[in-house]
């Protein structure tokens, strides 16, 4: 079922990951998560990822098309993508792509704030059941960022969280040192503070919105993800629990966390 963007307006409502080789970061992907494809509605170069028939993300083949880095992307759902892209503009940010029109769904453009950390915004229909944050969500979100109250405001103003008028869905919180983004009350993502540097030379050590997928069984997740090409990755801590970073095969980084309600068996 596909929902008007009105309903998630300011929400995370798609992930994607911008690949070079589509076919290549499947079988990776599928190996770790347990991941099964299907052709996207853009053309051979996209596929959607599912679980028991779910849409987790998707992968775009792209990255040499576009001149980007391979990596994972968080798009929001706005009202209209151009005057989006005008309030990132004028709020500092830098516009990488587009807007790009995909008929017949919708209009996208990739982005990045302040600091450099990248994201989508989308304009048009959107999965109903597509989710992210909620105990049962295969995935939750989080921005590495140097100051997670300036990110609020830009992100705020940008995405017109909390805006009051019933138009928006989302609202933030600040939780000790954290903001939190909530959906109609239901945790979407976490803005943290923390030691980056936008020229870091290690891209996890720059401002990112960082993708986390949920597993069953994280220390045969992280194996399945060596053997296939994959990397573990160090950087500052962030967060708690039990959870690890990886690189995939060309590049993509990525979350994994233990949790008794995954996404997947793998």
């Amino acid at each position: 079922m596909v929902l008007v963007a009105a309903d998630v307006i300011g929400a995370p409502c798609w992930l994607s990951l911008t690949a070079r080789d589509r076919e290549a970061a499947e079988r990776f992907y599928e190996a770790v998560l347990g991941w099964t494809f299907r052709r996207g509605r853009f053309g051979r170069a996209f596929s959607v990822a599912e679980v028991d028939g779910v849409p987790i993300a998707g992968i775009g083949a792209v990255a040499g098309d576009f001149a980007v880095p391979v990596a994972w992307t968080p798009y929001f759902a706005v009202e209209d993508a151009d005057a989006a892209v005008a309030r990132v503009r004028e709020r500092g940010g830098t516009v990488g792509v587009g807007p790009v029109s995909y008929p017949p769904s919708g209009r996208a453009a990739l982005v990045a704030d302040r600091e450099g950390a990248v994201f989508g915004v989308w304009d048009g229909g959107v999965l109903a059941e597509w989710s992210v944050g909620a105990a049962e969500s295969p995935a939750w979100l989080e921005l590495h960022t140097g100051n997670a109250f300036d990110a609020a405001l830009f992100y705020g103003e940008v995405l017109e969280w909390g805006r009051g008028d019933g138009g928006n869905c989302c609202d933030t919180s600040y939780e000790e040192d954290q903001v939190v983004l909530r959906r109609r009350g239901r945790p979407v993502a976490r803005l943290n503070s923390g030691p980056v540097e936008e020229a870091a030379p290690k891209p996890q050590l720059r401002p990112r919105w960082l993708v986390h997928f949920k597993v069953p069984d994280l220390d045969r997740a992280v194996a399945r993800a060596l053997e296939h090409g994959g990397g573990t990755v160090t950087g500052p801590e962030w967060g708690g629990g039990r959870q690890v970073t990886l690189r995939d095969p060309d590049g993509g980084l990525f979350t994994l966390d233990h949790s008794d309600r995954p996404s997947a068996t793998v």
